[in-house]
């Protein structure tokens, strides 16, 4: 959520820092109702006070035998003018609320205009793998090794879900592994949120109102119609792990990581080289989250990243790391960074994480704030999050980069004490 109070000020410089996410709008009637706003509430508060004197001064005035009922009839009509006045704040706060609910976030200073176009590759890792023999696509690779079943997982859930099975399944817990030891060295709390969410845990996160119908919903019961809907990151439980909160300077930064599967309802691409893992429905992931002072969540957004960035390295995996441009970064986020994996066959980097910063943004929103020592005053936190990692293209990179000319796989060093010593993958006979 934006702060009005920026827009009321500088409209023109807000819509300017929109318009490099090419987001066009026009902010007059917004600020029209403001100005209704604050005209209601001035003239609201004022019939009030009086209100209230008047009515401090009746029971006096009766005691001394004064005639009240002018006062009293008069007291009645600014009651019912009070009620009018109310009414259409309430209707003007709503016509405000719904306008800066589906506005995104305003663009740090130092992310450029347009789409992913003008994305800007800031280091690479590694070398592209080189095959003296015809290189498999990931999805030959792990159907050969028996590590999972697209045929079985259509049948069960549909396009867009597959089994891990056997060796498969180890491999994907070995990498959920990996990741978890990582983060509980760096200090980070591990979390295991639900899955369910409430349509509040959406707003929170910048995902509602206007993606509302990307999440998969769950139907409403009889006790509860409001909706709920299962998580499409686990970000979105944690964003609200401490919705409505006033926290200590001293608690902050706070650093959480959380497993879950994610939910998306996205249909994803029906091109052929973005078949097997590369999109699908339903897919694990380990998140990272933090909460932080404004004045470190720069600093923080670099930690993110390092260590996002690690989780690859150690895996030996040849990636890049992107800068996004402001349409290319999701409505929520003021700057984002992306980990891009090679992935052979496609001829192409995809992403494995983004390490995003949403400043204020999420916590308007949540109502997330802090106090400062010695200050009664309060400040909204700021908010990060970053994929530590999604495993669905991890996997399909290692099978490809690390396969050998006899169908084979070597497992990389650091997960390999989960994958009982074993140091490569064979083919199924």
């Amino acid at each position: 959520m934006l702060d009005i109070q920026r827009i009321r000020n500088n409209p023109e410089e807000v819509r300017k820092a929109l318009q490099k996410r090419l987001y066009d709008v026009d902010f007059t009637e917004l600020l029209s109702w403001d100005q209704k706003r604050r005209n209601l509430i001035v003239e609201s508060e004022e019939l009030k006070a009086k209100k209230n004197k008047v009515s401090d001064e009746i029971p006096r005035l009766i005691k001394q035998g004064v005639d009240v009922s002018q006062l009293k009839a008069d007291m009645k009509n600014i009651s019912e003018r009070i009620k009018v006045l109310d009414d259409e704040l309430r209707e003007i706060e709503k016509k405000i609320f719904d306008f800066l609910a589906v506005l995104p976030n305003i663009p740090a200073d130092d992310v450029v205009a347009g789409g992913k176009e003008n994305n800007a590759v800031v280091r690479v890792f590694g070398e592209k793998p080189e095959f003296s023999f015809r290189p498999k696509d990931h999805v030959e690779l792990v159907t050969s090794l028996g590590l999972i079943d697209y045929e079985r997982g259509v049948k069960i859930g549909g396009n867009g879900f597959w089994v891990y099975t056997g060796d498969g399944a180890l491999l994907e817990w070995a990498l959920l592994n990996y990741f978890i030891e990582e983060h509980l060295k760096d200090g980070y709390k591990f979390m295991l949120p639900p899955h369910i969410l409430t349509y509040q845990c959406g707003f929170t996160a910048g995902q509602f109102p206007k993606f509302a119908e990307d999440v998969f919903k769950v139907e409403a019961s009889e006790v509860n119609d409001r909706m709920q809907f299962i998580l499409p990151t686990a970000e979105t439980a944690l964003i609200n792990y401490h919705r409505d909160e006033i926290l200590d300077e001293d608690e902050l930064p706070k650093k959480y990581f959380a497993y879950t599967p994610c939910y998306r309802k996205e249909a994803g691409s029906h091109r052929t080289e973005e078949r097997g893992m590369i999109r699908g429905h339903q897919f694990n992931k380990v998140e990272m989250f933090q909460y932080t002072l404004p004045e470190h969540s720069e600093a923080a957004l670099d930690e993110l990243v390092h260590k996002a960035e690690k989780l690859v390295q150690g895996l030996g995996l040849h990636h890049r790391v992107s800068k996004l441009a402001a349409q290319d970064c999701s409505a929520s986020m003021g700057k984002t960074y992306d980990i891009e994996i090679w992935i052979p066959s496609m001829n192409i980097y995809k992403e494995v994480s983004s390490c995003s910063n949403a400043y204020d943004y999420q916590a308007r929103r949540g109502n997330i704030r802090f106090r400062r020592k010695g200050s009664k005053k309060t400040e909204f936190v700021h908010t990060l999050n970053a994929s530590g990692l999604a495993t669905s293209r991890v996997l399909p990179a290692l099978v490809e980069q690390y396969q050998q000319e006899d169908g084979s796989v070597i497992i990389p060093e650091v997960l390999r004490k989960w994958m009982g010593g074993r140091d490569r993958l064979y083919p199924i006979k």
